[in-house]
C-alpha cells in the first residue's frame, strides 16, 4: 500500500491533467456567464431607468434610482457569500457552486421577462430590486466558491495558475457583456431597444446560465472536502465564528489584497471608458473599443500573475505587479490628458498590469485552513469588495472635480499599498498565510 504522504506529494507535484482542464473549463465557463449576468445591467441602465420608473421623474433622479438598484447587488454580496460559504464548509463545495449559478441565472432570466412601470406601476422597480439582490447574493458565493473549488482540485504547485484562469474567465464575462451591449446598440434603434430588444441580453444570459448549471453536474466534489468529511474534520462550530476568532491576521491581509483587486478593476476597467469620454472628449466607440482591448489584456495578465505566484511566491509577484501597475496607470492617464492618440496602445498595457489581481486568490486560499477556507475567503473577499466597490466611485467623483488626473493618483496610491503588502509578505515569509491546500 502506498504511503499517504508520498501519495500526497505525488499529487501535488503532478502536472495539470485532462480532468483538471475539464474542471477549470466548466468552472470558468460558468463564472464568465455569471459575471456577464451580473454586469449586463450596467450597460442598459439608461433604458431600464426609462422603463422601470415613472415617466415624469427627472432624468437625474431616475438615473440615481437605477444605479442604486445596480449598487444593491454589491451590497447583497457579503450576505449571500457568507451564507453560501457557511454551507459550503459544512455540506460541500459542489452544492454551493451549483446553487450560486442557479441563483444568478433565474433572476437574470426573470429580469428579461419583467413587466415595466407602464404595466404594473411601482411593483416594477420593486421586483427589479429584489431580483438584483438575488444576483448580488449569487455572485458573492460564486467567486470565492470557484477559487476554493478549483484550488482543491488542482495540483498544489499549480494552484495559482488554476485560480488565475478562473479570474481570467470572470473578466471575460465583463468583455462578453460589453460586446453584447455594443452589438445590441448597433443592430437596434433606441426605440426598438426600449420597446423589446433590451430584454434579449438578459434572456440570453439566463438561458446560458441554466445551461452552465446543467454542465456543472459533471463536476465532482473536491478531494479536500471529501477527506475532511471522511475523517470527520469538518468545522465543529460556526465556521465564521472560528474565522473571526482565530484568523484575524489572515482576514486583514486578505481584505487588503481584495481591496487591491477591487479598486484596480473598478477604476481601470469599469470607470475609465466614461471618464475618457467626459474628461478628454474621446469618442464613445473609441473608448469602448480600447476598453475591450484592455479587458483582453487583463485576462492574459491574470494568467501570467497566477503562474508567477506559483513560481515566485505571492509576495514577490504582488510587489513587482504593483510597481508595474503604478507605472503604467500613471503613464496612461497623464498621456491621455494631452495625447489621446496613444489610447489603443496604453490602455491595454495598463489592463495587462491590472492582471496582478490574478495573484490574489492564491494568497487568500492559503490564508485559511481547509475546514473553514470557504467561509474565511468569502467573508474577507465580499466585505472588502463591497467596501471598495462602493466607496471608490464616490471618492473619485469628488476628487475629479478638483483634479482631472485623480484616477492616476488613486491607482498610484493603490500600487504603493500593494507594494507594501508584497514587501510585508516577503519579509515575513507569509507567516500564518501558509496553510496547506490539502
Amino acid at each position: 500500500m502506498r504511503d499517504p504522504i508520498q501519495q500526497g506529494n505525488t499529487f501535488a507535484a503532478r502536472p495539470l491533467n485532462r480532468g483538471d482542464y475539464k474542471t477549470l473549463g466548466l468552472a470558468s465557463l460558468g463564472g464568465a456567464l455569471e459575471f456577464y449576468d451580473f454586469i449586463i445591467f450596467v450597460f442598459f441602465t439608461v433604458v431600464l431607468g426609462k422603463l422601470f420608473f415613472p415617466p415624469d421623474m427627472p432624468d437625474a433622479l431616475r438615473q440615481v434610482q437605477t444605479f442604486s438598484i445596480f449598487a444593491a447587488g454589491y451590497l447583497a454580496r457579503p450576505l449571500g457569500g457568507i451564507a453560501m460559504a457557511h454551507f459550503g464548509d459544512l455540506l460541500g463545495r459542489k452544492k454551493m457552486f451549483t446553487l450560486s449559478i442557479m441563483m444568478m441565472a433565474l433572476p437574470t432570466l426573470m429580469i428579461g421577462l419583467l413587466p415595466t412601470y407602464q404595466q404594473i406601476g411601482i411593483w416594477a422597480p420593486i421586483c427589479l430590486l429584489a431580483l438584483r439582490i438575488l444576483q448580488g447574493a449569487a455572485i458573492g458565493g460564486e467567486v470565492p466558491g470557484a477559487w476554493v473549488f478549483v484550488a482543491e482540485h488542482a495540483p498544489e504547485r499549480h494552484t495559482g495558475l488554476a485560480c488565475s484562469l478562473i479570474t481570467s474567465g470572470l473578466t471575460l464575462g465583463i468583455l462578453l457583456g460589453a460586446l453584447i451591449a455594443m452589438t445590441m446598440n448597433s443592430l437596434f434603434s433606441p426605440a426598438e431597444l426600449e420597446a423589446w430588444a433590451w430584454r434579449v441580453p438578459f434572456l440570453i444570459g439566463g438561458v446560458f446560465g441554466l445551461v452552465a448549471m446543467y454542465l456543472r453536474k459533471w463536476l465532482h466534489e473536491t478531494p479536500v472536502f471529501l477527506e475532511l468529511q471522511a475523517k470527520k474534520h469538518l468545522a465543529t462550530e460556526l465556521p465564521l465564528k472560528q474565522v473571526l476568532r482565530d484568523h484575524r491576521l489572515s482576514i486583514a491581509i486578505s481584505m487588503l489584497a481584495t481591496f487591491l483587486l477591487a479598486v484596480a478593476i473598478v477604476v481601470a476597467i469599469l470607470m475609465t471608458p466614461a471618464y475618457l469620454q467626459k474628461q478628454f472628449a474621446v469618442l464613445p466607440v473609441d473608448a469602448l473599443r480600447a476598453n475591450c482591448y484592455a479587458i483582453v489584456a487583463l485576462s492574459l495578465g491574470c494568467v501570467v500573475a497566477g503562474w508567477a505566484a506559483d513560481k515566485l511566491g505571492t509576495g514577490l509577484t504582488i510587489l513587482i505587479g504593483s510597481i508595474l501597475l503604478g507605472s503604467s496607470s500613471y503613464a496612461f492617464y497623464h498621456t491621455m490628458s494631452h495625447d489621446t492618440s496613444q489610447l489603443a496602445l496604453l490602455y491595454p498595457l495598463m489592463g495587462f498590469t491590472v492582471g496582478i489581481v490574478g495573484a490574489v486568490p492564491l494568497l487568500m486560499i492559503k490564508a485559511f485552513p481547509a475546514a473553514i477556507r470557504f467561509s474565511g475567503l468569502s467573508f474577507s473577499y465580499n466585505v472588502a469588495y463591497a467596501f471598495a466597490g462602493g466607496l471608490t466611485p464616490v471618492i473619485l467623483s469628488f476628487w475629479i472635480k478638483y483634479d482631472v488626473l485623480a484616477p492616476s493618483y488613486y491607482l498610484l496610491l493603490l500600487s504603493i499599498i500593494g507594494t507594501g503588502l508584497g514587501g510585508y509578505l516577503i519579509a515575513n515569509q507569509g507567516q500564518q498565510l501558509k496553510h496547506s491546500i490539502r
